[in-house]
């Protein structure tokens, strides 16, 4: 295989890792969509996607960022959660890694319940911002998902037209 070949299958396998790091937490999603991209654009010389692509490309991926942070602290701030809830989130969201689909799914909730009720917080009251917080980061995955998908639909454009 040559040099060039594999450079693209790199770039293939970066994306696909960047796109299943927009739902697992513990890898920079949309970063590694990115880096794809361009190690594939560069590959090429840049001849099939360019600079212009890439530019948007770049600035969507730091929108990405942004929404990570934002999705988060907006769904849990809403409903009033204390920090603890929000770290407690990000540790349900690490600790749901190794319980599947469901882990993935329950454990930002069940976190940030846990980190309200150490803080002082009565079960109705935690469970309410456990719910929102979790709502932030499920909002933030869907609008990260429909980024990533973006992404690929401008990568894509670029590339064939």
């Amino acid at each position: 295989m040559e040099l060039q070949g594999i450079y693209y299958l790199i770039a293939g396998i970066l994306m696909l890792v960047g796109i299943a790091g927009t739902v697992l937490p513990a890898l920079p999603g949309l970063p590694l969509v990115f880096a794809g991209m361009l190690l594939a654009a560069w590959a090429g010389d840049f001849r099939e996607v360019g600079w212009v692509p890439l530019v948007i490309l770049g600035l969507l991926t730091v929108l990405s960022l942004g929404i990570d942070l934002l999705a988060t602290s907006i769904g849990a701030k809403r409903v009033g959660a204390s920090k603890l809830a929000v770290v407690g989130a990000v540790l349900g969201t690490f600790a749901g890694l190794f319980f599947g689909p469901v882990g993935l799914f329950a454990g930002p909730f069940v976190g940030a319940l846990g980190g309200e009720l150490i803080h002082g917080r009565e079960v109705r009251k935690a469970a309410k911002v456990g719910f929102g917080t979790w709502l932030g980061i499920v909002f933030g995955v869907v609008l990260k998902l429909g980024l990533a998908f973006a992404m690929l639909g401008l990568f894509a454009f670029a590339w064939f037209f």
